[in-house]
């Protein structure tokens, strides 16, 4: 060390500090050659300043290629390279880049599965909902049978406060529980809200969503009843013949309703024992009244803890889906409203040019004026047309669901009924265990065979109540996929028709006012 040489390193030092270093550099890489002078370490220090000056001028240095995301395996391989190959390069090539370790940068990588996971397990809850539309495309695809109901030929029955109107039932059907492919009855108003009360009494507790049967209007039957001509309540009854169809046809797409015996006597049996318990008046209809009454009580006294996110999205949604439509349904109604007001504005200004051109003078002028009234007549049924489909197709379509919707929060009300009738079993159950504790405590063997009774038949129930709260859950989840399902074919149906009938009544629109042109420019 006297001399200024320094003395040649040793190779199991190197070796050492290679693996434990991966940042090595070219001032530690070991001179192989055994006489080296004075100059050659100054050469070294001039490299490792030039790379400190490199690695100052250049700020991204060492974020480049070399950072080891491949695997471990290679990070091994760089650790373990020879000294002697490292010197060689470092007397050809710049100074190597120092190597940023990845076991952070694999840790990283970790959330990525729970990320997955998490994804996985939030999936769960709209797999019963599609499973559920998926048994629902299987159940229709399998039905093979087809059935097609027409109401028609609305007409008066009777004169005064008795009088009633009847309606044709027309069905043409594949299904062999029938009796015949093609069947006709006659049946009235209270026929129809008859079936519903029944087909809602059998079902409805089972979870199944019972299509509402068209609302009453006394003041539109008693028009009726005391109007000796029908003309003056056309619209009423076209109104509710179009909601009658309606109310079969979609009874009738129901898997489960349309097999059911009162449905298919209601379609194939000639006389029906007339439904009586229908008037609001009645003592059922009463006995109805106070059942309102106390499911609304009801709904507001007892709330259920939900466990299933499902059900709770979908109350919400439903709740929101209502009080949308019933936004739209005003809306549109509005709308058909004043269509029809602007078709009578049109033929009130027709009339009067048709008296203009009849006193006119001027014979192109009068011939013009004839001409604008026929073309305003034209346009007066079109813009009655279009208020029919504002109301037929969109409006009553929107009602409807409307009535849909009240009877999807019904089921989901039997849901809530079922499961505490199941809880309140449950607690009845702990109480008789209790008692029978205390019975046995105090020695009054007596009694405790009667008391295991008790246990064993509330222990049933509670088997029972669970059993079905479990069941009517199935089935609601079916029953809100279906009410989806077909909701979502339904609109899309139905706006198509609006869209085309619109189109059709303004290109003939465009005709009209395109044949009158010529005969105003025609005056002279």
């Amino acid at each position: 060390m006297a001399d200024g040489t320094v003395p040649p390193p040793f190779e199991e030092e190197d070796q050492q500090k290679d693996d434990d270093d991966l940042f090595a550099d070219s001032k530690e890489v070991p001179d192989q050659s055994n006489g080296q002078s004075n100059a050659e370490p100054s050469t070294n220090v001039d490299l490792n300043a030039e790379s400190e000056l490199e690695k100052d001028d250049d700020i991204f240095g060492g974020q480049g290629s070399e950072v080891a995301l491949d695997s471990e395996e290679e990070v091994e391989e760089k650790k373990t390279v020879p000294s002697a190959p490292v010197a060689a390069a470092v007397a050809t090539a710049p100074p190597a880049q120092p190597i940023i370790e990845a076991p952070n940068l694999l840790q990283a990588e970790k959330p990525l599965i729970n990320v997955s996971q998490s994804s996985t397990s939030s999936s769960k809850g709209s797999s019963a909902a599609k499973n559920s539309h998926d048994e629902i495309e299987v159940e229709e695809e399998q039905d093979e049978y087809t059935i097609d109901i027409r109401v028609t030929d609305p007409h008066k029955v009777g004169d005064g406060m008795s009088a009633y109107i009847a309606y044709k039932v027309l069905t043409r059907t594949t299904i062999p529980a029938f009796r015949k492919a093609e069947l006709m009855v006659v049946r009235r108003f209270s026929d129809f809200l008859g079936l519903h009360d029944r087909l809602a009494e059998k079902h409805v507790h089972l979870g199944v969503v019972v299509p509402a049967a068209p609302e009453k209007s006394v003041l539109g039957m008693t028009k009726v009843k005391m109007s000796k001509e029908e003309s003056g309540s056309a619209e009423f009854i076209e109104k509710r013949r179009s909601a009658l169809e309606r109310y079969l046809c979609r009874t009738a797409q129901h898997p489960i309703l349309k097999n059911d015996q009162d449905f298919r006597e209601f379609l194939e049996k000639d006389e029906l024992p007339r439904a009586t318990s229908t008037s609001a008046l009645s003592g059922a209809g009463m006995l109805r009244l106070f059942h309102k009454v106390g499911d609304a009580m009801e709904k507001i006294t007892f709330k259920m803890d939900e466990s299933d996110e499902w059900f709770e999205d979908k109350q919400i949604q439903v709740e929101a889906l209502d009080t949308q439509l019933r936004k739209l349904h005003t809306s549109v109604e509005i709308l058909a409203m004043h269509r029809k007001d602007l078709s009578q504005s049109t033929a009130v200004f027709a009339k009067s040019a048709a008296m203009l051109g009849n006193i006119e003078e001027h014979t192109g002028l009068s011939r013009a004026l004839s001409q604008l009234a026929e073309t305003e007549e034209k346009i007066e049924q079109l813009h009655k047309d279009q208020s029919d489909q504002d109301f037929f197709t969109m409006a009553e379509l929107i009602k409807e669901y409307i009535s849909l919707i009240a009877s999807v929060k019904g089921v989901f009300h039997e849901r809530v009924k079922s499961y505490k009738t199941w809880k309140e079993a449950e607690i009845t159950l702990a109480k008789k265990r209790e008692n029978k504790t205390k019975l046995e405590l105090q020695h009054k063997t007596d009694k405790i065979q009667q008391a295991q009774q008790e246990i064993a038949e509330w222990a049933g129930k509670v088997e029972t109540g669970q059993s079905d709260f479990n069941k009517i859950s199935e089935n609601v989840r079916k029953e809100v996929a279906r009410f989806e399902k077909h909701r979502v074919v339904d609109f899309k149906n139905h706006v198509i028709q609006y869209l085309e009938a619109l189109m059709d009544n303004q290109q003939k629109l465009i005709k009209y006012w395109e044949a009158f042109l010529p005969e105003a420019k025609a005056i002279v």
